[in-house]
C-alpha cells in the first residue's frame, strides 16, 4: 500500500513559463485570424499613405489646445441659442401626443395635395365660391380646428 500524502505541493509558475505561455496564445490567436490582421494591417498602410495616421497623431498631441477650441466654440451665444431651442423642441415633441401628430400630418400631407390639384385648375374663387365651400364637412371641420387652435394660441401667449 501506498503511503498517505499528507502535504500537497503547490506547483510555482515562474515569470518565464507565463511569458512562454502567453506567447503560445498570443502565436495561436495570429494562426487563427491570419486573414483578419492582414486586413487591418492594410486599413492601417491605406490610413497611413493618405496622410490620416500623422493627423490623427498631431490632433492627439494638440489634444488640449484643440480641446480648448471647441469649448471656446460650443460656449458661443449662437451655439447656445440653437442647443437651448433643440431642447425646447425635444420637450414639446415629447409632450405631444404620437398619435395626434402623426394625424396632423397625414392631414397636411392630404391637404398638401388637395392645394396642389386645385392650383393647377387655375380656379377664380368668388365671395359665393367660399359661402359654398365653407358648408362642406371637410372645410368646416378645418376651419373648427383652425379657429381652436388660434384661440388655443392665443391664450398661450397671453401667459
Amino acid at each position: 500500500m501506498a503511503a498517505p500524502i499528507t502535504t500537497i505541493q503547490k506547483q510555482q509558475v515562474t515569470e518565464e513559463q507565463i511569458a512562454e505561455q502567453k506567447l503560445n496564445d498570443l502565436k495561436g490567436l495570429l494562426s487563427e485570424n491570419e486573414q483578419a490582421l492582414q486586413q487591418i494591417f492594410s486599413i492601417v498602410s491605406d490610413l497611413n499613405d493618405i496622410g490620416a495616421l500623422e493627423a490623427v497623431n498631431k490632433m492627439l498631441q494638440a489634444k488640449e489646445e484643440i480641446a480648448h477650441i471647441a469649448l471656446g466654440q460650443i460656449s458661443r451665444e449662437p451655439v447656445t441659442n440653437i442647443i437651448n431651442q433643440l431642447m425646447s423642441v425635444a420637450g414639446l415633441l415629447s409632450a405631444m401626443d404620437p398619435d395626434m401628430t402623426k394625424k396632423l400630418i397625414g392631414s397636411l400631407n392630404t391637404g398638401l395635395d388637395e392645394a396642389n390639384a386645385a392650383t393647377a385648375k387655375e380656379e377664380k374663387v368668388t365671395l359665393f365660391s367660399l359661402t359654398k365651400v365653407i358648408k362642406d364637412p371637410d372645410v368646416n371641420r378645418a376651419l373648427n380646428f383652425g379657429i381652436h387652435f388660434l384661440k388655443g394660441l392665443g391664450k398661450g401667449l397671453k401667459d
